[in-house]
């Protein structure tokens, strides 16, 4: 059991990782309480079974929308999470909550997200004393398994036009099977959920990542662009010239070397991650992002994430005063890096210092960016 103070911004967050499903709607609605909510965000893991779950929470917080995703690890206020259940409770005040489902994100998701973003943009209310992108703010949870992040999120930010975007694709694990996606009682698989955010406190999107390319590269010269399967880097079977890259054996890839040995892609000046998901029996490797044949891949080797962890979320605290919590979506290959290094109670302790919550993703979004290997949130401040 986990329970934040509340917030000074109102929002409270509970979490709980009974192994009971009746036990954890239990200790959650204790520890939530009688606030006067309008929204609930649900990260939940494979362990429940999400259609009894969507039930019991609708059975529990009556007339309280909930919208969430199944999660890869949960980030709650007491810490890193593998089967648990994380509650973020929105109050009335001060907050105003829209919320839009985008259906089918594969075949039709980039002409729905438009239709959901005019839709959504629409009620919000009008305040000529503050920019829009200074009080409205945009989150996103979508399908971890639908290789449709690209596109939905390109156009969905140029429908935003200046409101920003943060979010994170659903996960199961480790387990790349099944993924999915909670929206007003019911849950959807291939689909991504939509919030816009009217917030009257202060805050502040980012990202941030810990890797530094190295002198290697890799070309695609073979792949499933469509399904994100790379089949030969450097016209080599792909998982056989990966290893030989980072100097390993192709039967000793995993999780943990794919999270130790990022590759990245160079776009305007800076580098982004292009995670690799797994390994093929065939030694092809699928990815969480797209990919193309042609592209240059850099091999990368990840730097200190406790300092640049820390020093990101200082520089937000120094810049906005103060920090009342972090609405966080952190790539799960970032929790594998940090638990190679050991280093794992060092970044808990530094999220808990900042007051982080959220999830362990198969993807973050940032803006018009589907990234791999990054934290990127929401820091909230509070009104003086």
């Amino acid at each position: 059991m986990a329970v934040s103070p509340l917030t000074k911004c109102g929002v409270r967050i509970v979490s709980s990782a009974k192994p009971s499903l009746n036990d954890a709607i239990s200790e959650l609605k204790r520890d939530l309480g009688d606030g006067d909510f309008q929204h609930i965000l649900a990260y939940y893991a494979i362990d429940y079974d999400a259609d009894k779950l969507s039930t019991a929470l609708s059975y529990a917080f009556p007339d309280i929308p909930v919208t969430g995703c199944s999660t890869a690890g949960e980030i709650t206020p007491v810490g890193m999470t593998q089967g648990g259940i994380l509650l973020v409770a929105f109050p009335k005040n001060g907050f105003r909550v829209h919320t839009g489902l985008i259906e089918d994100v594969g075949s039709f998701g980039v002409e729905r997200a438009v239709q959901v973003v005019r839709k959504l943009k629409s009620q919000i209310s009008e305040d000529k004393d503050r920019l829009l992108h200074d009080r409205v703010f945009a989150l996103m949870m979508v399908d971890g398994l639908s290789n449709a992040e690209e596109p939905l999120i390109a156009a969905i930010h140029w429908a935003m036009d200046e409101i920003q975007l943060v979010g994170g694709s659903a996960g199961d694990g480790l387990s790349f099977e099944n993924t999915s996606i909670m929206y007003d009682g019911q849950v959807v698989i291939s689909s991504a959920v939509l919030v816009l955010v009217e917030c009257e406190v202060p805050f502040r999107i980012f990202k941030t990542q810990n890797f530094e390319p190295t002198t290697t590269k890799l070309v695609v010269t073979a792949a499933d662009t469509q399904n994100r399967i790379v089949y030969e880097l450097n016209a080599e079977p792909a998982a056989t010239e990966y290893a030989r890259a980072i100097g390993l054996m192709p039967d000793d890839l995993g999780p943990f070397s794919f999270a130790s040995y990022p590759l990245v892609v160079k776009i305007g000046g800076d580098y982004y991650c292009r995670s690799i998901r797994n390994m093929n029996p065939d030694r092809s490797l699928s990815f969480f992002c797209a990919i193309d044949e042609g592209l240059v891949f850099t091999v990368a080797t990840p730097t200190d994430i406790v300092a640049t962890t820390a020093s990101a979320l200082n520089s937000i605290k120094n810049s906005m005063g103060s920090i009342d919590f972090v609405l966080g979506f952190d790539c799960v290959l970032r929790r594998l890096s940090s638990e190679t290094r050991q280093v794992n109670h060092a970044v808990e302790e530094i999220y808990r210092k900042h007051n982080v919550v959220g999830f362990h993703t198969y993807g973050e979004q940032y803006n018009a960016m589907h990234l791999n290997q990054t934290l990127t949130g929401i820091a909230f401040g509070y009104a003086s």
